[in-house]
């Protein structure tokens, strides 16, 4: 699309450039033709003209139309010619005659101005006609590139080719097990989500996942990034993306994956964007168009689900939504089992897995090919734990948005996060599991709560950087997104429902109930130091605690 504007940008400068030109040349010409017409002689009196002759300072006298003009060394002047004696100027001074030449010199130079006007219209016509047939040779060009047909892959990849993602895998097996066998879930009248919206940070494997399904399923599979999705169909419109699902139907049991389709589905608001919001509309009708047990499945990927427009996250569309979160300890060691799989080595693969907290998928990918890198420099044929710590920090550096911890981070971390696991679960705050590098509560299916709800989710999020302050008698920076999250909660139970002990309402109440919900969370951790301990030091050790397994330390303690 950039070469595409680039091509149709020349012939529009150009065309530009021809049209100030022209202008320039008008100007020209008119403030010749002004120049040459004017006439610049002072008009003097008879008296003045006396004082001219008596001087002797006229050196040439010219006789033009109803005007004698009076030319000297150093001007010119003009005087009626019935206003002086004609005989005695005439017969000391030269006389010119130019009786009627002024208007055969205009005439002249207005035929000139016509005939230049008419060169350059001629001119410019046919540099616009080469311009565009340019435009429209670029066009039919981009138009037999669109027109192209819809090509569906073959993936490879399976499962096995993507390790760490357990919990994802199983709630894509019945979408995989629908491909597999459609008829069986329609003689029970089943319905299955038309779309799948993988939701995570970069680099943890959504393409893969959506290749894996589809080859898993042995279906053919449509691939389709959100930004080219855009760029592709300028100009095609609604033609295009009927191609594509046209297609996939044809083609069903099929699956059709786009990916950042945050690109095409933002949520339309005051930005507009006519060709985006045409795209996304197409989509959506696409989607909607779709019957239950058509046998074609959309899997959409973003790490931005919140910038998505409504539509597209309602019911009937994408249906689903699988969150893929950074890899805990346990996904991390399969990770880099199975990118060593085919590289002979040496490698303690917990000792690497722990040292590389917060890598995704895509940086340990790139970890354990520098490793390999660095082993092949020394002169070794084997990699080693030692070559994955030599190029841990250039990694690093070049993928300065990983979260990586030290050692004494790791500890600090888990403190923190053993603290909100601690509250979360005496409070019956839901949650599926909390780690070091992430949280992960369970999504509230409730359309009502209760304030003591809504405060006891406001303690979770206040329990980290409580009890990291009591540990280390120190506040640390990573309470940033839970200290947002708790100020939100205050707001809308102070605003937005009125839960204030006043209903005329201020900051104050803010305030107070922010220090009444911290005095109570370290009451709570100071009885529940115990448990804190022993849930930090599983943190450290298993990275991830879900609720059932931080109930059981709780229950052997109390």
């Amino acid at each position: 699309m950039k070469e595409t504007k680039q091509r149709f940008k020349v012939p529009v400068l150009q065309a530009k450039n021809m049209k100030i030109i022209v202008a320039l040349l008008l100007v020209l010409l008119t403030l010749l033709t002004f120049a040459m017409l004017r006439d610049t002689d002072t008009l003097i009196t008879h008296q003045q003209a006396n004082a001219l002759y008596s001087n002797n300072k006229i050196e040439k006298v010219i006789v033009d139309g109803e005007y004698i003009h009076l030319k000297t060394s150093d001007a010119g002047y003009k005087i009626y010619k019935d206003a002086i004696n004609k005989t005695a100027f005439f017969s000391k001074y030269p006389v010119e005659v130019y009786e009627g030449n002024s208007i055969m010199y205009a005439l002249l130079l207005l035929l000139l101005l016509v005939a230049s006007f008419i060169f350059l219209f001629r001119f410019v016509k046919q540099n616009r006609l080469q311009q565009l047939k340019h435009i429209r040779a670029t066009s039919k060009a981009e138009n037999e590139s669109h027109n192209e047909p819809v090509q569906a892959l073959t993936s490879s990849v399976t499962f096995k080719d993507v390790a760490g993602i357990k919990d994802v895998k199983e709630e894509l097996e019945e979408i995989i097990d629908f491909l597999k066998e459609p008829q069986k879930y329609r003689d029970l009248d089943i319905r299955l989500p038309k779309g799948v919206l993988l939701v995570g940070p970069p680099g943890v494997g959504k393409t893969l996942i959506s290749k894996a399904v589809a080859g898993e399923a042995n279906v053919p599979f449509f691939y389709q990034s959100g930004a080219s999705f855009v760029q592709i169909y300028v100009g095609m419109g609604a033609k295009r993306v009927s191609e594509l699902f046209k297609k996939a139907k044809q083609m069903a049991p099929s699956i059709i994956f786009i990916d950042e389709i945050d690109a095409v589905g933002k949520s339309r608001g005051e930005q507009r964007n006519d060709e985006r919001e045409a795209t996304l509309n197409q989509l959506l009708t696409e989607m909607d168009g779709f019957e239950d047990s058509s046998g074609v499945i959309i899997i959409g990927a973003t790490n931005k689900v919140e910038m998505l427009d409504e539509a597209l996250l309602r019911a009937g569309r994408f249906d689903r939504r699988i969150h893929i979160s950074l890899p805990d300890l346990e996904d991390r060691m399969q990770t880099l089992e199975l990118y060593l799989a085919h590289k002979p080595n040496k490698v303690n693969i917990e000792k690497v897995a722990r040292m590389t907290v917060g890598f995704n998928s895509a940086a340990l990918d790139t970890l354990t090919n520098e490793a390999a890198i660095f082993a092949m420099r020394e002169g070794r044929t084997v990699v080693e734990t030692s070559d994955f710590e030599s190029v841990k920090e250039k990694v690093l550096e070049g993928k300065r948005k990983i979260l990586s911890f030290t050692e004494e981070e790791r500890e600090i971390q888990a403190v923190y996060q053993g603290a909100k696991a601690v509250i979360a679960t005496w409070l019956d705050v839901e949650f599926d599991k909390i780690g070091i590098v992430n949280t992960r509560l369970l999504i509230q299916e409730h359309e009502i709560l209760s304030k003591s709800q809504l405060l006891s989710r406001l303690k979770m999020y206040l329990a980290g950087s409580i009890a990291t302050k009591m540990h280390y008698n120190e506040q640390f920076t990573n309470a940033a997104t839970d200290i947002v999250q708790a100020r939100e909660i205050v707001s809308k139970v102070i605003y937005t429902y009125a839960m204030g002990d006043n209903f005329m309402v201020n900051s104050q109440q803010e305030e107070d109930l922010l220090r009444d919900s911290a005095a109570e969370v370290s009451t709570l951790l100071k009885t529940l130091d115990k448990a804190l301990q022993e849930v930090s030091a599983y943190l450290l050790e298993h990275e991830n605690i879900t609720a059932e397994e931080c109930r059981v330390i709780l229950r052997k303690i109390f």
